[in-house]
């Protein structure tokens, strides 16, 4: 009884959520909910992620204004702090962006509340099977 359980639930994570992928192509795993820890360095927001082979990966082009924005609540930014975010709405985020368009290998997001915009680089697709239309976020101190 006991293997039979476990070749059900192994069959049933390898079924494709959405269509059938061509034989020997493996879908990515992507989580639904993904969390960063965005820092200053040298007056730079950057974040690492090890797990995606990211390191000092910048925020730019109005992104970096927009973390400002979220984070001017939150004491001793500069030391870190984190956001959660998803393609899809979630108990407890605090704001939504919306694409836009396309540039450069990278995503302009719109901000609608604060009239912002900002361009995420390439590295969203670490994160994204493609540019979500919406990202919902969430940002708060990072635990001690």
């Amino acid at each position: 009884m006991r293997y039979s359980v476990i070749f059900t639930l192994t069959i049933l994570l390898f079924i494709p959520a959405e269509g059938v992928l061509p034989q020997g192509v493996a879908r990515q795993k992507m989580n639904a909910l993904s969390v960063i820890f965005p820092y200053r360095l040298e007056g730079v927001w950057v974040f690492d992620d090890a797990a995606k082979g990211l390191v000092r990966e910048p925020f730019i082009s109005g992104a970096d204004k927009i973390l400002d924005v979220l984070a001017e609540h939150i004491p001793n930014t500069a030391a870190g702090f984190k956001i959660v975010f998803s393609a899809k709405p979630f108990p407890g985020y605090t704001a939504q962006f919306v694409w836009t368009r396309a540039e450069y290998g990278g995503n302009w997001y719109r901000w609608p509340e604060r009239k912002m915009e900002g361009w995420l680089c390439p590295a969203l697709l670490k994160y994204f099977e493609s540019p979500p239309k919406q990202i919902f976020v969430q940002v708060s101190a990072k635990s001690p």
